[in-house]
């Protein structure tokens, strides 16, 4: 990412130093984006958020001056806080200015309500940010530049690999798949746990044995060019032990069908929070 992307008269505002946040602000540092460059704006951050953000030279604020405007405005509060949050922001948000919204459900309509037309990009990444193996879904609008969508890129790419997606309510499917997905794989780790448990095994080393298989299976999947079909026909030999436990997965009222139901869940409570 290139540093002369950003400066302290087009900073990055940061709303929200939370998980999500401050993940994001981590990368955006060690990336090369200028701790002068950055504003962070929360009125409680942890005091290791609160050392990270002195180190590097970035500035800490309690509230939106009147007199500043964003390059880029990150919006990163949970969308159930987000409408109180946004009339304080409103005065950041200038002609050059972009809007990055990571709350789930809370479409580019929202925003306007609240913040006026702008550029406005609606992302979706996931916890995985956290330790740079994330995935993020994006949709810009109209009013986005070329400049603007690329800078947006930069600072999302920070977590891990940036999908855009061609239309805004795409992002409702993203958050069902990704957005919630690394819930489902932790708990596909405890279920594996828990049938291996009634199998006989002690629950501790049951857990261990789940958790380092998904780890590693995941890790596989990461650095393999094969797609994840044919590295489950590698793992099968005909007539084994694990074609037996996929024909269960695998049947009619196996995995699919439950997935299905699952992330059509997800999708709609997505399209409940817009309001």
């Amino acid at each position: 990412m290139p540093a002369k992307a950003f400066s302290a008269k087009h900073p990055v505002v940061l709303i929200g130093a939370g998980n999500m946040g401050g993940a994001m602000l981590s990368g955006w540092l060690k990336s090369g984006v200028p701790g002068s460059a950055v504003i962070v704006v929360d009125p409680g951050p942890s005091p290791a958020m609160l050392a990270t953000i002195g180190e590097a030279g970035a500035t800490h604020l309690a509230a939106v001056p009147a007199a500043l405007k964003a390059g880029v405005l990150f919006l990163a509060v949970k969308p159930q806080v987000m409408e109180g949050v946004l009339p304080a922001v409103k005065s950041a948000v200038g002609p050059e200015t972009v809007v990055v919204s990571v709350a789930a459900g809370k479409t580019l309509g929202f925003l306007e309500k609240h913040l006026g037309k702008a550029a406005m990009v609606r992302a979706m990444p996931n916890t995985p940010a956290m330790v740079g193996r994330g995935v993020t879904g994006a949709y810009a609008n109209s009013a986005v530049s070329d400049q603007q969508r690329e800078r947006v890129h930069s600072l999302l790419r920070v977590s891990g690999p940036v999908e855009w997606v061609p239309g805004e309510a795409d992002i409702d499917a993203v958050t069902a798949l990704s957005g919630s997905g690394p819930a489902y794989v932790f708990y596909l780790v405890e279920c594996m746990a828990e049938a291996g448990r009634k199998l006989g095994l002690q629950a501790d080393l049951a857990m261990r044995l789940a958790r380092e298989t998904v780890a590693g299976a995941g890790e596989l999947l990461h650095q393999s060019p094969d797609d994840a079909s044919r590295l489950r026909q590698n793992v099968t030999s005909p007539g084994g032990t694990t074609a037996a436990a996929l024909a269960v997965l695998m049947a009619e009222n196996g995995m699919q069908p439950l997935f299905d139901a699952a992330l059509a869940a997800a999708r709609k409570r997505a399209e409940e929070l817009a309001g």
